[in-house]
């Protein structure tokens, strides 16, 4: 009895198997050097970031309306910026930063911030990094962190330090200062 109860056993094992097909795997391990990823490399840009939302062709725009006017609670502004070596507006570009920014903080000037940096010349065009993280605008130096990227920063991460370099108080067109540092392969 014990003897037909294990082959029973057994045979419906193979048919739960054969029924339910080859396990078939959607991720595997891989050894990083396929990538190129055995050596980091460590890069530190000074850029300028020049938002304007004023004018004819503002590069920044709000699509949603503040809650508070105060703290710009609520609000959420697209933008498409140039990113340059010198803080004029004529200085010399070297890429765009593209995203979004909400006004998240109800008791303060404070933004969520998400922007991609893309690059346009030079050595790194065509690739990108992306930056999403709490910018208290009010603040003298605001940290965010890289949370990727892609080309030459596939796997990117870092960090940014901001700085307003120039406020206008009676338009809000603004230049930032950018320190960004990426760690990538």
């Amino acid at each position: 009895m014990a003897t037909k109860l294990i082959i029973l056993c057994l045979l419906l094992s193979v048919l739960a198997v054969t029924a339910t097909g080859p396990k078939v795997s959607y991720a595997k391990k891989m050894d990083p050097k396929t990538l190129k990823m055995d050596r980091h490399f460590l890069v530190h840009f000074h850029l300028y970031w020049h938002d304007t939302v004023s004018g004819a062709k503002p590069s920044s725009v709000a699509v949603l309306p503040p809650r508070n006017k105060a703290t710009v609670f609520g609000q959420l502004n697209l933008f498409d910026n140039p990113l340059t070596i010198g803080p004029e507006p004529s200085s010399r570009r070297v890429g765009r930063s593209q995203g979004m920014y909400a006004g998240t903080a109800s008791d303060q000037i404070g933004l969520m911030m998400g922007m991609t940096f893309a690059f346009t010349t030079g050595k790194y065009n065509g690739s990108s990094f992306t930056v999403f993280g709490r910018n208290a605008i009010t603040e003298h130096e605001r940290e965010m962190p890289v949370v990727g990227g892609t080309g030459k920063f596939r796997f990117a991460r870092g960090y940014a330090l901001a700085k307003t370099h120039h406020l206008n108080p009676d338009t809000f067109d603004a230049v930032v200062e950018y320190d960004v540092y990426v760690l990538h392969y």
